[in-house]
C-alpha cells in the first residue's frame, strides 16, 4: 500500500527514535526529507545525517543529539502542519513563529525548503512543513 504522507512517517520515526533514546534512525530517502534533515543539522536538532544504499532504494541514517552525558534529549518536539488533506500555507507576512522564536518552522518555498527565520529575510512565503522546538 502506497504511504499518504511520507514526511509526516519521517517526523514521526524522528520522534519516536528520540523518545526511546535510539542513537540513530532510518528514514526512506526523497529530496525533500533530505532537505528537511538538513535543516536540523543546521539548526542544531540532530548531529548528522547520511545517506545509506539500502540495496535497491537509499535511506537517511540520521543521527540524534543529546547532551554531553546523554540524559536529556536535544529535540524536544517535532509537530507536522501542513498535512496532504488541509495544507497550510503562509503568506512573509504572517509567518509562524514557533514558542516566540525559541522553536524552528520548516517551510518549502519558491526558493527551496527552508527555516521560517530564513523565509522572513528573504521575504518569501509558502507550505509550513512543520514546527521543531
Amino acid at each position: 500500500m502506497a504511504m499518504s504522507d511520507p514526511i509526516a512517517d519521517m517526523l514521526t520515526r524522528i520522534r519516536n527514535a528520540n523518545v526511546r533514546k535510539h542513537k540513530t534512525v532510518d528514514v526512506p530517502s526523497s529530496k525533500m526529507k533530505l532537505a528537511i534533515a538538513d535543516i536540523l543539522v543546521r539548526e542544531g536538532y540532530v548531529e548528522k545525517y547520511e545517506l545509506v544504499d539500502n540495496g535497491n532504494f537509499k535511506d537517511i541514517r540520521i543521527t540524534l543529539k543529546y547532551t554531553a552525558d546523554g540524559s536529556e534529549r536535544i529535540l524536544s518536539g517535532i509537530k507536522r502542519i501542513s498535512k496532504p488533506g488541509l495544507r497550510v500555507y503562509a503568506g512573509k507576512e504572517n509567518m509562524p513563529k514557533v514558542l516566540n522564536g525559541l522553536g524552528t518552522a520548516i517551510v518549502s518555498t519558491n526558493v527551496g525548503v527552508i527555516t521560517d527565520k530564513e523565509a522572513r529575510q528573504k521575504g518569501v512565503g509558502g507550505e509550513v512543513l512543520c514546527f521543531v522546538w
